[in-house]
């Protein structure tokens, strides 16, 4: 891969930004350019072959870009629309966050709580479904998807979830719907047929604990789909993802497919080792110790960046831990989340003027996070963040 690829790859997503979201039709028009009929089946004869191949998730390029929630610097998280700009962009992986509907479809949405990423405060019938639960010890008020069922949801559009921040990106509310995790995988499979080459997935079971307690538990309809849809072994090109080890302990049981434990803040205790009362916090996982017994059921560990690089009460980085050195030494890839362009997410020293929603440099934010030997991160701007790694990826002078 070279620079002018990725340049060129930046220039067509600022092109795809400006049209409005017309990428469907942007790829139609150039597979016809380029050949209609044949150049389909000449991808799709790729395609084929990347799935006899089977490379696993060694094979894929490192540092890894993962596209945070699709491409949602750019486009309302979890939408389509937000999925296909993070793989125009150059994404070597996309990432969904799954929950469930009250008639037990996985959707594709950061929180259960949606009355702050689609229009269901807009529909009267649903009003008085507003509600306030405890969601991991935590109250949150709000519209919850496991109250309505898939056809109920399919009634509601996404909107952008910092509008505040992100303001440009209000120009897509109402665009796209609420996407199924099944809707997705046919996408991905579209896709890989017309690029020629497999879709990898980042899928992350939110808060299975709790949806295990209301009888809808995530782990074995996400099992059913990626066996049926052929993502469920070693080679698949997908990570299975949470917060919550006992969920990635679960589907270790019924699929093979690459696992990450997500891990938060250094002091903070894992949901379902609250309701376990194990005392282990995050602190204890990233020692050695920890890592051995996470690498026990999972291949992979997605710490939080301040594991990594700590930062001071001046927002400033500090000093490296061993967590990257240790983790490796376990056999575990790193994929730390997440890294952001605007001023407001970046380290104090990458910041650029005073205002918090302007980009600052995060290419050298990236360059900082790449020089501590992580193997991929989660960015809400592909783009950048593909441009970024091409100077720390094999035969690239750094």
């Amino acid at each position: 891969m070279t620079q002018g690829g990725a340049a060129r790859r930046t220039v067509l997503g600022a092109a795809v930004l400006a049209a409005g979201g017309g990428m469907a039709g942007l790829s139609a028009g150039s597979a016809s350019a380029a050949g209609g009929t044949r150049a389909a089946t000449a991808a799709e004869a790729a395609y084929e072959a990347d799935l006899g191949r089977g490379g696993g998730y060694r094979d894929l390029p490192v540092p890894l870009v993962i596209g945070h929630r699709g491409a949602c610097g750019y486009r309302p998280e979890h939408t389509l629309g937000s999925y296909q700009l993070a793989l125009d962009l150059g994404a070597d992986v996309v990432e969904q966050d799954l929950v469930p509907t009250k008639d037990g479809h996985l959707v594709c949405r950061h929180e259960n709580e949606i009355g702050g990423t689609t229009d269901v405060a807009d529909h009267p019938g649903f009003a008085s479904r507003r509600t306030t639960k405890s969601i991991d010890g935590v109250a949150v008020t709000g519209w919850f998807t496991e109250d309505f069922t898939l056809a109920e949801l399919k009634t509601l559009r996404a909107k952008e979830r910092i509008p505040s921040v992100r303001q440009r990106n209000t120009l897509y509310d109402g665009r796209w719907d609420v996407p199924t995790f099944e809707e997705v995988l046919r996408w991905a499979d579209r896709e890989g047929k017309r690029r020629g080459k497999r879709v990898w997935l980042h899928v992350e079971t939110k808060h299975p604990t709790y949806f295990r307690s209301l009888g809808l538990g995530l782990e074995e309809p996400l099992a059913k789909l990626l066996r049926r849809y052929g993502r469920d072994g070693r080679g698949a090109p997908l990570f299975l993802q949470s917060f919550e080890p006992s969920s990635i302990q679960r589907l270790s049981r019924l699929v093979s497919a690459p696992r990450v434990v997500l891990l938060s803040a250094a002091g903070t205790r894992p949901w379902d080792f609250e309701q376990a009362k194990d005392p282990r916090t995050v602190s204890d996982l990233v020692k050695p110790e920890g890592l051995k017994w996470i690498a026990g059921f999972a291949q992979g560990i997605g710490p939080t960046m301040d594991l990594i690089l700590p930062r001071d009460a001046a927002g400033k980085l500090g000093a490296p831990t061993m967590l990257v050195k240790d983790a490796h030494a376990q056999g575990l890839v790193l994929h730390p989340y997440t890294a952001r362009n605007e001023n407001t997410f970046l380290p104090a020293e990458y910041r650029k003027g005073t205002d918090p929603n302007a980009y600052g440099d995060a290419f050298g934010a990236f360059k900082t996070y790449f020089e501590q030997g992580i193997d991929g991160i989660f960015t809400d701007n592909a783009d950048t963040g593909l441009l970024a790694a091409e100077a720390f990826r094999p035969g690239r002078g750094r």
